[in-house]
């Protein structure tokens, strides 16, 4: 491997011009099809299998109006006035008629007047009555009424107790991911236009979201500030404009790429942000360790920068390589899952990972092919190096000898402060965002609040509960229709049951059922596993197949499969990359000691996310003041990408160790050694991370908002704690077992060559007459 990669970069250091034109059609081609092919995301929240989805498809056959995604605006009057004064009234007369002829939107005015057309024939109408009439009247005055215009009820508008506030409940004419771009915003603006003139404020439910803003001033801070460190840590402008560089292609290469696909394949939003966030951060560490080591041979060796760039792509582009082959693995293994959501996100991601490190690999040592020595700052330039002219940082390698010398305390402290941070995630609950996860000052919260005020927090997420005729062809009865609204209404946590819809043979029937609980609360969904333990019961009694969907069912539902199925996730994860580090490492206990503490640091990452986003603790430092459980989507998100991430550390700390050890040092003098050429970069590489993930913690949305946060938390616990305090100390106390290995397993594995020893052997380095320095020390403080 090491060989291999050593002609590589010899051949883009030497042809820069062939490889950036490579590159640069690439990017062209890419960019050409973004031009001519419009971009499709989706927010789609669509797991196959689960009960919810399974009722959205049979009614996109039997009931295709009501299968639709749920619109849901609130209109509030001004002060001091009620919605049924003249001007108000006739303002959200104009503003309701406006979403209702709008495009996308299902008009249910013409369907009801349709069925008012035929009286006592109509099923609809029949059924209307039954259900109203097993209802009765409103036990409270305090109860919402229709809005009504020349007597007759305005579909799908009631209005508050007070008179303040009214709540409009409508279907767009396919799910909300599905519509093209621009629609949910140009309804709510529609509406606003006419509201206005009688003063009223218009405020979306959160199920109205259009695709999130994928960059935005976070994230470009974020990226400002991993600048700022790579011109620290380098020295140099132009050294620190390379990562850049790479990452910014990979990006452009890999979710550009996929943006051009979205047309053919559904790409969810946050798969676009996931890639985004990984592109940029691998692509900049993954650069900055190749240029690390070209440095490190430039002054060490004194090697031309030819052989310094080759030799850099030979040794540490081969750990890049590998770590760039976790993280692909990491991410691979959602596929297992059979998650169509999950895989998109996985294949994105994968495949934009897989383009950073072929650029690492090809486009940065021909952009070093262009910048020769101009690498080195021009301090180092004018400077002397030789053999023996030592990179290694003299901080880090007191860190690491200390850290030796004082194992069993750094190594309780490792253990302890990720197993205290951890414990919060005990209590996390998993679910998906609702108006309640937005601040208080976004539109989306103001509704859920006034919502919940004025009719109670089951009007955030109703519960649709589809009937359908048990006999095949033969309609529903309203009697029946009625018995089980009844039923349903009578179960614990219902407030309210009324009919939504029916088809016009009157086979399918949709029940709208209002919780008396929030969208997320737990009461929430043991009404739902009432209502669904009851439906069998209820369904034979009165002829009829009962279903539960609509937006809250299907957030508990997801929540439920992905909770599932993450156990197996983390097992396949685990055990094939347990099987790569070993055949890095050639090693038993790296791979054991590199997985449980990443076990540590993912729980950690987990505890700190429950304690901020679902219990609230300073949330100011971040912007914050809502709480919101965790995104179910998170825990198998976060851990393939934190395990791969975290690999990477592993990867590079763990093969400077193996180098030093296998060029002769002891077990403890290559721990240090290894420890004082790789923690520097290592700080810098994770501190860029961290950045560009914080960035994302300002973004409006909540799921990529918790996204951005665990990453960032996670990588900070991970380098720091356990890459940089646990692992060290651990190969301390193993000593020279830390690089056992059965010798019949040695002998089948086969030798990757991670450290360039056989490089070395083939393709020895150019000697070099340089004199050393006076006074340079030729090795690290050894350690006793």
């Amino acid at each position: 491997m090491s060989v291999l990669l050593y002609r590589l970069g010899r051949f883009a250091y030497g042809k820069p011009w062939y490889v950036m034109g490579g590159w640069l059609a690439v990017v062209a081609s890419v960019v050409t099809l973004l031009a001519v092919s419009p971009v499709r995301l989706s927010n789609d929240a669509r797991i196959d299998g689960t009960p919810s989805q399974k009722v959205i498809d049979e009614l996109a056959r039997t009931l295709p109006e009501a299968s639709g995604g749920q619109g849901m605006l609130l209109f509030k009057a001004p002060a001091g006035s009620r919605i049924d004064d003249p001007k108000v009234r006739t303002a959200l007369l104009a503003a309701v008629d406006s979403v209702y002829r709008h495009d996308h939107v299902v008009d249910t005015r013409k369907a009801l007047a349709s069925e008012l057309a035929k009286g006592s024939a109509s099923p609809l109408l029949r059924a209307q009555t039954a259900v109203a009439q097993a209802a009765g009247a409103p036990s409270t005055d305090h109860a919402p009424a229709p809005f009504t215009s020349n007597g007759n009820p305005v579909p799908g508008v009631i209005v508050s107790a007070d008179g303040t506030t009214a709540l409009m409940q409508f279907q767009f004419d396919q799910q909300t991911y599905e519509l093209p771009s621009g629609t949910i915003d140009s309804t709510v603006e529609a509406a606003e236009r006419q509201a206005a003139h009688g003063g009223l404020q218009v405020l979306p439910s959160a199920s109205m979201m259009e695709i999130p803003e994928i960059i935005g001033t976070g994230e470009i801070v974020g990226l400002a500030v991993a600048a700022l460190v790579l011109l620290i840590t380098l020295g140099s402008v132009v050294a620190a404009g390379l990562p850049l560089a790479i990452a910014f292609v990979g990006v452009t290469v890999g979710v550009g790429g996929a943006f051009t696909l979205s047309t053919v394949f559904e790409i969810h939003s946050l798969a676009a942000v996931l890639a985004l966030m990984l592109g940029l951060a691998v692509g900049i560490d993954y650069a900055l360790f190749i240029i690390s080591r070209a440095r490190r041979l430039l002054a060490d060796d004194a090697l031309d920068a030819h052989e310094a760039t080759a030799r850099a792509i030979g040794t540490a582009g081969s750990a890049v390589f590998f770590a760039g082959s976790t993280v692909v693995i990491a991410l691979a293994g959602l596929l297992v899952i059979r998650i169509a959501l999950l895989s998109t996100m996985a294949l994105v991601a994968a495949a934009t990972i897989a383009i950073t490190v072929l650029l690492a690999l090809t486009l940065l040592p021909a952009l070093l092919g262009l910048v020769g020595e101009r690498v080195r700052p021009a301090r180092l330039r004018r400077g002397p190096s030789g053999p023996g002219t030592s990179t290694a940082n003299t901080r880090t390698s007191r860190w690491g000898t200390q850290l030796v010398r004082h194992r069993y305390a750094a190594l309780a402290a490792a253990i302890l402060v990720p197993a205290v941070l951890a414990v919060p995630a005990a209590d996390m609950k998993l679910g998906l965002p609702s108006g309640a996860s937005y601040n208080t000052d976004t539109g989306q919260r103001r509704s859920y609040e006034l919502t919940s005020e004025a009719y109670g927090p089951g009007f955030n997420g109703p519960l649709l509960v589809s009937v359908d005729s048990a006999t095949s062809g033969r309609a529903l009865t309203p009697e029946a229709l009625a018995a089980v609204a009844t039923e349903l209404r009578q179960t614990k946590g219902t407030t309210a049951v009324s009919l939504a819809g029916m088809n016009k043979t009157g086979t399918t029937a949709l029940l709208s059922l209002i919780p008396a609980s929030g969208p997320n609360d737990d009461a929430t969904k043991d009404l739902v596993t009432a209502v669904r333990d009851e439906s069998p019961r209820i369904g034979r009694a009165h002829g009829a197949v009962i279903g539960v969907t609509g937006f809250t069912a299907l957030a508990i539902d997801v929540s439920d499969r992905l909770a599932d199925v993450l156990p197996l996730y983390v097992a396949v994860v685990l055990g094939l990359s347990l099987i790569v580090l070993l055949l890095v490492f050639r090693s038993v206990l790296v791979p054991v000691t590199a997985t449980l503490g990443f076990l540590l640091s993912v729980s950690a990452a987990f505890g700190l996310t429950t304690a901020v986003f679902q219990w609230g603790w300073m949330q100011s430092l971040i912007g914050m003041d809502a709480t919101a459980p965790v995104v179910s989507l998170l825990p198998i998100i976060i851990t393939g990408v934190l395990y791969g991430l975290a690999m990477d550390y592993q990867m590079f700390l763990v093969t400077s160790m193996r180098e030093a050890h296998v060029h002769g040092e002891t077990a403890r003098g290559a721990t240090v050694t290894g420890f004082a050429r790789a923690a520097s970069v290592i700080v810098a590489a994770a501190t860029i991370m961290v950045s560009v993930f914080a960035g994302f913690v300002f973004n409006a949305q909540p799921m990529i908002k918790q996204a951005g946060f665990a990453l960032a938390a996670g990588i900070l616990i991970d380098a720091f704690v356990i890459r940089m305090t646990l692992i060290p100390t651990t190969m301390a106390l193993a000593g020279d077992r830390a690089w056992w290995i059965p010798t019949w397993l040695d002998r089948l594995l086969p030798d990757l060559d991670v450290e360039g020893d056989k490089l070395a052997q083939k393709i020895p380095p150019p000697r070099s007459t340089a004199p050393r320095p006076h006074g340079e020390a030729q090795t690290v403080e050894s350690v006793g």
